[in-house]
């Protein structure tokens, strides 16, 4: 099949990348200039594991193509996938203006019967707004579809070529088993149903993610005053199948591009139809506060954190991405600087994109997780890297002033941190507890 993607963000790169490795003439559409000769030379604008190499692999194929010139690219294409962002407004509504443009930009395109899917998420009745932008600028026919998607940064390629399920919200089955025979070599599992439902069914997967990990960073708030382990009672849990394992990693909060934007417009869409989504505010107020977890464990093993040396590993929102989207080491590193701490900060990948959202004299921007660490007084681990699992804890304290380690993700076992000599503090685990009179005590 012929296919045009618009957008070359992570979901439209991806997904054009991965359509093209299962056989189909992908062509990717974005309107700036530089990222699209960045393509066509070769490199990649974005950190995925395996992209780069499935780009230049299909490239040499004939199989994926990039490009500015939409209107050649739908003209040639039966199937054109719109994969633009909807980032939030200032009141948490999703900004459509992409997707305006590009229904446009399509419409005026169009030579013949094509089909219009959306990829991206988009607020529920969109799809329907996207039909009637290209109704009143063509005569040609064509059919709407939602598809969305469900990939993970650090793992889209395999999100995308080994999906749990595809959604196929259309309106005719003609359409349906179009879109049915080019997912069908991913997986089985294909559910078709109604266009506003697969719309609503990308938002409430996403609001009920991250509704799970709210839920156990409280259970593990409390279970750090009760002296249980979050790390077991999460075990405990995820082996009952009605609630499973996954996404029950206590830590400092989720970030990243889809969660946070996503919470916020269901919470809008609710309120657009008089509706207060309360469980989800809450888990969102939950999540916003995780994050200052670690700020209130410096400051009772530090005291006053003026004048400190703190050292910060990981900047990306996760790991195996370069992606700094509301990641939690924003506000952290931003706190640190109000309280008067110098910050020394290091990520494998994403130093570079945080230094364009944060840079402040206060921070030192470090090479190595190592050179981070030196003449610390206290580290802070907010992204679990796995060089940062791997380390030698015997010499990173000998790296820093004062042995004190804010394990944000649970990343280390507390045995071996104790045998490093470290006053450690984890999140939700009973060892970590009165860390303030175990410091004075160590210190004394």
């Amino acid at each position: 099949m012929k296919i045009t993607v618009v957008g070359t963000g992570y979901v439209g790169l991806v997904s054009g990348v991965c359509f093209a490795e299962i056989g189909n003439e992908v062509i990717c559409v974005d309107q700036q200039i530089e990222k699209v000769q960045m393509l066509n030379q070769g490199e990649v604008p974005i950190y995925e594991p395996g992209l780069k190499e499935l780009i230049q692999q299909n490239k040499n194929l004939q199989r994926l193509s990039f490009t500015t010139d939409i209107r050649n690219a739908v003209s040639q294409s039966e199937m054109i996938i719109i994969a633009v962002g909807t980032p939030s407004l200032p009141n948490g509504e999703a900004n459509l203006d992409y997707i305006r443009q590009a229904a446009l930009d399509i419409a005026l395109a169009i030579n013949g019967k094509k089909i219009i899917v959306t990829k991206s998420t988009v607020p529920v009745g969109t799809n329907e707004e996207i039909k009637s932008i290209i109704r009143a600028h063509t005569d040609h026919p064509f059919e709407i579809a939602s598809v969305p998607e469900f990939l993970r940064e650090g793992t889209a390629i395999k999100d995308t070529l080994y999906p749990d399920r595809i959604i196929i919200g259309c309106e005719d089955e003609e359409t349906a088993s179009v879109l049915k025979s080019l997912h069908a070599s991913l997986t089985n599992n294909i559910i078709t149903t109604d266009i506003r439902s697969a719309e609503m069914i990308k938002y409430a997967s996403n609001a009920f993610l991250a509704t799970k990990i709210s839920f156990i960073n409280e259970i593990a708030n409390i279970c750090e005053k009760v002296g249980a382990d979050v790390t077991r009672v999460a075990e405990g849990m995820g082996y009952d199948r009605r609630i499973g394992n996954s996404f029950l990693q206590a830590g400092i909060g989720y970030g990243g591009s889809c969660f946070p934007k996503d919470t916020q417009a269901l919470i809008q869409i609710a309120g657009n139809v008089d509706y207060e989504f309360k469980l989800l505010k809450s888990v969102v107020e939950v999540n916003n506060d995780q994050r200052f977890n670690i700020i209130r464990k410096l400051e009772m093993a530090l005291g006053t954190l003026s004048n400190k040396r703190i050292a910060i590993w990981g900047l990306a929102f996760k790991p195996n991405t370069d992606d700094i989207r509301d990641a939690p080491a924003i506000e952290i590193i931003q706190e640190l600087i109000k309280l008067g701490a110098v910050v020394n900060a290091y990520d494998p990948i994403a130093t570079s994109n945080f230094q364009k959202e944060l840079n402040h004299e206060s921070i030192v921007w470090c090479d190595s997780a190592l050179e981070a660490a030196k003449d610390s007084d206290a580290l802070c681990l907010l992204t679990e890297w796995s060089e940062f699992a791997e380390i030698n804890l015997h010499e990173l304290a000998a790296h820093m002033n004062r042995s004190i380690l804010i394990d944000g993700r649970n990343v280390y076992e507390p045995e071996k941190v104790k045998e490093a000599s470290f006053i450690y503090y984890s999140v939700g685990r009973p060892h970590a507890a009165n860390i303030s009179d175990t410091y004075t005590e160590a210190m004394s």
